[in-house]
């Protein structure tokens, strides 16, 4: 069955993308147990930040204030802080932003449930801004750098960012596949292992087309053991149960 544009019309019209990502986690799950070896697990994970946020500023006042240099003591008295710190040497606003995580991770429960593999769906906030998508691929490189399988499966169509291609960037490399205009939408399973005392990434990567089939996914649970990510079923059932046509 076809790749579909969840984020434009008509079909956006009708469905909301937030709801085909709530629900492909739980459906990924569901393909991927039958085929986990004994000792394996894996469970759906979704995040999306805060809906509001507290104005700080209402509560506290803007006038700058020196550092107390004491506190009151039980009997009324003021004891003396054994250190004060200086004032910083700068200070800013910083707005980093809270992650939208659609994922799906995978345990080791032989090894105290460590976690071995990850497939993180893309978001149009992964993607929006330099930021975002510098803290999204920090978040994969920093799994790699564990030992941890990273999928990622991009079916966002509102931005042109290629995650998987800034990820390579960071390593000074790039991939043939995906050719010099990388595509917005894409899925790709990376893997990191020893070979000779040197640290190898691996990657399987795929372009994504609109009104396609999606590929299946190898996802690595140790050395020498692998499972096929199903992404075509899991993404048709997630449709099915949705009632997006």
């Amino acid at each position: 069955m076809p790749l579909r544009d969840h984020f434009h019309p008509p079909l956006s019209v009708r469905h909301s993308w937030e709801g085909f990502h709530g629900q492909w986690p739980a459906m990924l799950v569901q393909r991927l147990f039958p085929n986990l070896p004994d000792g394996y697990t894996a469970e759906p994970r979704v995040h999306l930040g805060t809906y509001f946020e507290i104005d700080v500023a209402g509560f506290e006042d803007e006038s700058e204030t020196e550092p107390r240099t004491g506190s009151s003591s039980g009997d009324g008295g003021v004891a003396t802080l054994s250190y004060a710190p200086p004032q910083p040497t700068l200070t800013i606003d910083l707005d980093l932003g809270e992650q939208y995580e659609y994922e799906v991770l995978v345990y080791d429960q032989t090894r105290e449930r460590r976690l071995v593999a990850a497939v993180e769906i893309v978001s149009p906030a992964n993607k929006d801004r330099p930021e975002h998508r510098q803290l999204f691929i920090a978040k994969c490189a920093t799994l790699l750098q564990k030992g941890v399988c990273v999928s990622i499966v991009d079916l966002v169509t509102l931005r042109r960012a290629n995650l998987y291609t800034e990820l390579l960037e960071l390593v000074g490399s790039s991939d043939e596949v995906l050719g010099v205009d990388p595509p917005a939408t894409y899925a790709v399973t990376c893997r990191t292992r020893i070979v000779a005392r040197k640290t190898r990434l691996d990657n399987w990567a795929y372009p994504l087309e609109l009104s396609r089939p999606l590929p299946s996914l190898p996802l690595w649970l140790a050395e020498g053991v692998a499972v096929a990510l199903d992404l075509e079923g899991s993404y048709e059932e997630t449709c099915r149960v949705l009632r997006i046509p």
